[in-house]
């Protein structure tokens, strides 16, 4: 009889304690998926928060940079990895809402994955090769239209990122005929842009593109949005010019996870990684570079953006009539 009592006070002590052990998170390292080439703005976002996210774990976190595909070769892996936090991604709406519409091949779909923090947001600049000899919209525009038996090509990281579709936005609101050149990441992007193999393409206003600008390896034009941008005045507002105004456009960075991923990990993930943006360093790498830092919120705020973010997207590739390809 005693040893019964003692068999079920133990079996209790387990019960008990289950729960803590299946809290216990995280254990082993965490890999973070960048769905882009090292040298784009994912990429750069990434390094400057894992550090700190790590720390903050108490884990090691590895960088994998996946490209291919507008990012969706990267989100592939992650909606097919076990949804136990130990394999994230640091991306964007193009490889999580605007993949899936554009390419056949893509087998997810946006709502199989889960916001756990948005870091910053920022616009788009209409960026133009230097042989050019451009320096506003307006004469990029007289030049397509002189030269119609040269359509001018443009360079997006893939069918369905939001650079591709921000230039047949443009194409279709200026009414030319534009050829859509499309790339594995932003690095080998700018490269050919800066080498003269391209025309134009849609950039992030972030990273190291500010200063690949004030370089003078290829020249800035012109913002997607209503306002001057605070930090790079320069450029004039795109969507505030006559027969622009639909070139509005701007970009937030995030971490994500499989949709089934437990609350309490999505809890940890949330306070790690918004920990690390808010790190006076980091913060200032990201303002400097042109992005606005974004407030932390709650798993249950990012969830309702995201829902609204996804709704956004789809309308815009709507307007365009996107075919997946």
């Amino acid at each position: 009889m005693n040893l019964m009592k003692l068999f079920g006070s133990l079996l209790m002590a387990a019960c008990a304690a289950g729960p803590s052990w299946a809290q216990n998170y995280p254990t082993k390292p965490i890999s973070l998926i960048v769905p882009y080439p090292a040298g784009g703005p994912s990429d750069f976002f990434a390094r400057k928060v894992q550090p700190d996210a790590a720390a903050k774990l108490g884990q090691p976190m590895i960088i994998e940079n996946i490209g291919g595909a507008g990012g969706a070769i990267g989100m592939g892996k992650l909606v097919h990895a076990p949804a136990d936090g130990y394999t994230l991604s640091a991306g964007s709406p193009m490889e999580l809402v605007l993949a899936p519409l554009a390419i056949q091949g893509v087998k997810y779909k946006s709502e199989d994955f889960k916001l756990v923090a948005q870091f910053t947001t920022t616009n788009t600049v209409l960026t133009v090769r230097n042989s050019l000899n451009i320096k506003t919209v307006d004469e990029l525009l007289a030049y397509a239209r002189k030269h119609p038996e040269k359509p001018l090509t443009y360079g997006s990281v893939g069918p369905g990122s939001l650079y591709h579709l921000i230039g047949e936005k443009f194409s279709q609101v200026t009414q030319l005929q534009m050829l859509h050149v499309p790339y594995k990441g932003i690095a080998p992007l700018i490269t050919d842009l800066m080498g003269g193999q391209i025309d134009m393409t849609f950039l992030p206003l972030g990273g190291s593109i500010p200063q690949t600008i004030v370089d003078g390896k290829i020249q800035g034009l012109a913002v997607t949005a209503k306002k001057p941008h605070a930090l790079f005045k320069q450029f004039p507002p795109m969507a505030a010019m006559k027969g622009l105004e639909a070139m509005d456009f701007d970009i937030w960075s995030g971490i994500q996870v499989h949709k089934n991923t437990p609350d309490h990990v999505v809890n940890a993930l949330n306070k790690a990684f918004y920990t690390a943006v808010q790190a006076p360093e980091t913060r200032k790498a990201f303002e400097s570079n042109g992005n606005v830092v974004l407030a932390s919120r709650t798993p249950a705020e990012l969830a309702r953006i995201y829902k609204g973010e996804i709704e956004r997207y789809r309308a815009i590739a709507k307007s365009i009539n996107l075919e997946p390809q």
